[in-house]
């Protein structure tokens, strides 16, 4: 996972609400076996509107995307969060998010950012014209105009964010402790650590006991 600490500039200022996960990204496209790819179909029954600001090229890019409450709500499918990463969007910001997509959005490097209405309102006004930055060190979110709203994130999910950790990058932080305790296990209980010769006389002493 890429490593995220400030995401900056345009920002597509929907701010539609009860965005589902199909809306996100249509089911037919689930049938892939790569997350490559699969920003073309992110938001296809939007863009299939004229007018539609996703293909909009004032925003073409852009890291941020403004939503609406209760974003992200229906299935559960991860390929909404890995559409949107594919399609470019590192960071979505909106008055409420379902829990499933939110911890998806996490697990892919999305900085997820709940604000007030009237913050996310305000920043869709504003980034029609100027730039948003999503800042994870300040735990900002902030415009060329002086706004300047802080919002809060688990710690945990934070320091992951910063650091680029997924769970594989979790468990292989966790490397020299690991081998350590695979090494003490190999010696006091062989038949788990899978020295089968161990195992076996540790079976066959047993029996004679």
């Amino acid at each position: 996972m890429e490593a995220v600490t400030r995401v900056g500039g345009t920002a597509y200022p929907w701010g539609a609400e009860n965005v589902d996960t199909d809306v996100i990204i249509p089911a037919h496209w689930l049938k892939t076996i790569t997350r490559s790819g699969l920003g073309r179909g992110a938001f296809e029954t939007v863009r299939a509107q004229p007018g539609n600001i996703f293909d909009d090229p004032r925003y073409a890019g852009a890291p941020i995307l403004i939503a609406g409450d209760n974003f992200g709500c229906g299935s559960s499918r991860e390929h909404a969060a890995w559409a949107l990463v594919d399609m470019g969007v590192r960071a979505v910001i909106a008055p409420s998010f379902s829990d499933i997509f939110s911890g998806n959005a996490f697990k892919n490097g999305i900085v997820t950012v709940v604000l007030p209405q009237e913050a996310v309102d305000r920043l869709v006004e504003v980034a029609r014209t100027s730039p948003v930055t999503v800042d994870l060190e300040t735990m900002t979110v902030t415009t060329p105009y002086q706004d300047r709203y802080t919002f809060e994130l688990d710690p945990f999910r934070r320091r992951c964010l910063m650091e680029g950790l997924d769970e594989v990058g979790l468990t292989l932080a966790k490397d020299t402790v690991i081998s350590n305790f695979e090494e003490r296990l190999g010696v006091e209980r062989p038949w788990i650590g899978g020295r089968a010769d161990d195992a076996g006389l540790a079976v066959e002493g047993a029996g004679r006991a």
